[in-house]
């Protein structure tokens, strides 16, 4: 039987995560085999996880970060049970140190599948499911390219945005932020009219006509009234429509412009818990 001391629980629970007396116990199980310990430790969590796995998992970290030439971003949520784990110092660490591996690859399935400490990400999830005692997984992989990708975090990191500008300009980390700060606050569909899907406006249209027909306006005047409340519907619900939250008085659109005559905004991307 070999003698586990205090320094081998330590730097087991260091390398996994792991409570102390878990960590102790697996490592008599394993006879001290550091290599085993960490399997078994490793199926313990896929036990819980397999458990848990009809546990509604709405809390957690949303976390955005960009590469170092601002060129790409990527935003994910790392999501578990409660918000006394996903406000913990460690789980957000972890959540972040994921965001800025998924900068590497192109989607879910492949950042799922990459390294992440000798295992995993998808094993690393099973693991801390274990060590936490909460169901883990990563609900949101969004990437966004383009000339110039800003980010922001709401505080408590419940929303995190990114937001693609058309060039590099001065000040374009700021208004990057800002328009970033626009699209957590405001939650649009779509960066414009052209990304709303034809099914919401078909929808938004039946729904003014209906609306329409209880005000008793004539059926012959439908199509013209519900053409201005479409257009209302454009202006509330697509990015660069909005009013600008820091300057009512302009439009997403004209604020980028007061930046750069020629600066558009070319994408976004919105994680958010729940």
């Amino acid at each position: 039987m070999a003698t586990i001391t205090a320094a081998d629980v330590n730097k087991l629970r260091t390398i996994t995560g792991a409570g102390m007396m878990d960590c102790k116990k697996a490592l008599v199980e394993s006879d001290g085999d550091f290599d085993l310990a960490i399997e078994n430790l490793r199926k313990k969590g896929q036990k819980v996880a397999a458990n848990r796995s009809d546990r509604e998992s709405t809390e957690g970290a949303a976390i955005a970060v960009v590469n170092a030439d601002k060129t790409a971003g990527v935003v994910i949520t790392l999501n578990c049970e409660t918000d006394f784990v996903g406000m913990n110092e460690n789980f957000v660490k972890m959540a972040t140190e994921m965001a800025n591996l998924a900068l590497n690859f192109n989607t879910k399935e492949e950042f799922l599948a990459a390294d992440f400490n000798g295992i995993t990400v998808a094993e690393k999830l099973i693991e801390q499911t274990g060590v936490i005692g909460e169901k883990l997984e990563i609900r949101t992989f969004e990437k966004l390219e383009g000339a110039f990708i800003g980010s922001y975090i709401h505080s408590g990191n419940k929303i995190a945005t990114l937001v693609s500008l058309s060039a590099v300009v001065a000040d374009g980390d700021e208004a990057a932020r800002n328009i970033a700060m626009q699209a957590a606050a405001m939650n649009p569909i779509a960066l414009n009219e052209a990304g709303v899907d034809s099914e919401t406006i078909a929808k938004e249209i039946e729904i003014a006509k209906d609306l329409l027909r209880q005000e008793g306006k004539p059926e012959a005047m439908l199509d013209s009234i519900s053409k201005g409340k479409l257009a209302r519907f454009f202006k509330d619900n697509t990015l660069v429509n909005q009013d600008y939250i820091k300057d009512s008085k302009l439009s997403v659109a004209n604020y980028i412009k007061s930046v750069d005559a020629n600066l558009t905004v070319t994408g976004f991307k919105r994680a958010a818990l729940g």
